[in-house]
């Protein structure tokens, strides 16, 4: 879909982006990594410019800012977050990753759903159900006998 020669990342079987659209941001982190936490920047942030991106239709941008619109700031920026790993390398591929995932689902097109009229047979099998249902619970319920039989 988009040509050059920049490592493309393929979200579902239609749509690439090229790897250089996306920035990362190191923080440090608040996982596991014991005195590592203190030192290093393994936090990584993904951010992707959703409005500027050629890689995207204009519909494709609408429908994941639509989705995600709690992961974009105002300017059009979607952030991803990884802090679990131990390492930024572990982390940066974390955070592809999830980027990837969450892109494929806001792409994917829910499928058009037909309403359904229910048929005359159902709704009788239905109704016949409710009246036997009923009758059991009569049948269960106390009566006062008669004083004079019994």
């Amino acid at each position: 879909m988009v040509g050059g020669s920049a490592p493309l990342i393929e979200i579902g079987r239609l749509v690439h982006i090229r790897a250089e659209e996306l920035q990362f941001e190191y923080s440090r982190s608040a996982g596991p990594g014991g005195q590592n936490v203190n030192k290093l920047s393994t936090r990584v942030t993904l951010r992707f410019d959703l409005r500027g991106s050629p890689s995207l239709t204009d519909e494709q941008k609408r429908r994941v800012a639509d989705r995600l619109r709690s992961r974009i700031n105002r300017d059009g920026v979607l952030h991803v977050s990884a802090q679990r790993h131990r390492t930024q390398a572990a982390n940066r591929a974390a955070a592809v990753a999830r980027f990837v995932e969450l892109l494929e689902q806001a792409l994917t097109v829910p499928k058009h759903r037909r309403p359904t009229a229910v048929s005359a047979g159902q709704k009788r099998r239905r109704l016949a159900d409710k009246t036997r249902r009923g009758e059991v619970k009569q049948r269960r319920s106390w009566r006062p006998r008669d004083e004079g039989h019994g």
